[in-house]
C-alpha cells in the first residue's frame, strides 16, 4: 500500500493543475495561481515521502514529469496567453506566444528526465519556480496595470524565461533529504530571505526571489565543487 502513496500524491498535483486549467481559460488568473501553489505543495512533498517510504520508482519519475507538464508547463503557458490578450497591443495571433513557455518547459522535464547531472540538483531553473514567477504576474497587474500590460515586457519575459528553462545555470534544488543546516544551508538562507521579501511586498515579491533564487545559485555552485560534464 506505501508504495502508491507517493503516486497518489504526484496525482494530486496533476488534478489541482487541471482546476487550475480550468480558471485560466476563463480568465480567472489569480484563482488558478492558487491552485499552482497547491500543484507545488503536492509536487513538493511527493519525492520527499517517497525517499522517506523507500519507493523510488521509475513509474513515479515519469508520472512527476507528466503531472509538472500540466501544472507547471501548459498551466503558465495559458497564463501568459490570457496576460497578452489584454496586453496594450492588441493582435490575434500575439496571444499564441506565451504557449513559447509550455513548449520549452516540456524540453526542460524531457531534459531533467535524461541529463545524469540533475539527480540532486537542476541544470536550468525548474519549471515550479518559473511557474510561480508567471502566475505572481496576475497579482502584480492589480497595482501595476500598466506596467504588466505591457506587450513589449511579457514577450520579454516570455522569451527570457524559456531560455532560463533550458539554460546550463545550474541551480541548487529546493527538496530535502534531511534538515541539516550544514547540508541545506543555501536553502535555508533562500527560505528566510524569500520569507522576508513576500512579507514586505506580497505578491510583487516573486520576480525578486526567482532573481535572488539564480543569483544565490550561482554564488552557491562557483564555490562548490564544478559541474561535471557527463549527460547532456
Amino acid at each position: 500500500m506505501k508504495r502508491h502513496i507517493p503516486n497518489a500524491i504526484t496525482c494530486a498535483n496533476l488534478f489541482s493543475g487541471c482546476i487550475g486549467i480550468v480558471f485560466a481559460f476563463k480568465g480567472e488568473l489569480q484563482t488558478a495561481a492558487y491552485f499552482v501553489i497547491l500543484s507545488g505543495v503536492f509536487d513538493f512533498f511527493d519525492g520527499m515521502v517517497a525517499r522517506l517510504l523507500n519507493v523510488k520508482s521509475v513509474i513515479g519519475k515519469d508520472l512527476d514529469s507528466l503531472a509538472d507538464m500540466v501544472s507547471f508547463g501548459f498551466l503558465p503557458g495559458i497564463i501568459m496567453f490570457q496576460l497578452l490578450k489584454v496586453s496594450d497591443y492588441t493582435s490575434p495571433y500575439l496571444p499564441y506566444l506565451g504557449f513559447i513557455i509550455t513548449v520549452f518547459s516540456a524540453l526542460r522535464l524531457a531534459k531533467f528526465n535524461n541529463d545524469e547531472r540533475q539527480t540532486e540538483d537542476f541544470i536550468g531553473l525548474n519549471t515550479p519556480m518559473n511557474t510561480l514567477f508567471i502566475c505572481s504576474l496576475p497579482f502584480i497587474a492589480v497595482d501595476y496595470p500598466l506596467v504588466i500590460g505591457s506587450t513589449i515586457l511579457l514577450v520579454a519575459i516570455t522569451a527570457i524565461t524559456s531560455f532560463l528553462l533550458v539554460s546550463e545555470i545550474r541551480i541548487f534544488s529546493l527538496k530535502f533529504s534531511n534538515l541539516s543546516w550544514k547540508q541545506n544551508k543555501i536553502k535555508f538562507i533562500f527560505l528566510i530571505l524569500s520569507a522576508v521579501l513576500i512579507t514586505a511586498l506580497q505578491f510583487a515579491a516573486i520576480p525578486f526571489v526567482l532573481v535572488l533564487y539564480i543569483l544565490l545559485s550561482v554564488m552557491h555552485f562557483r564555490i562548490s565543487k564544478p559541474l561535471t560534464t557527463n549527460g547532456l
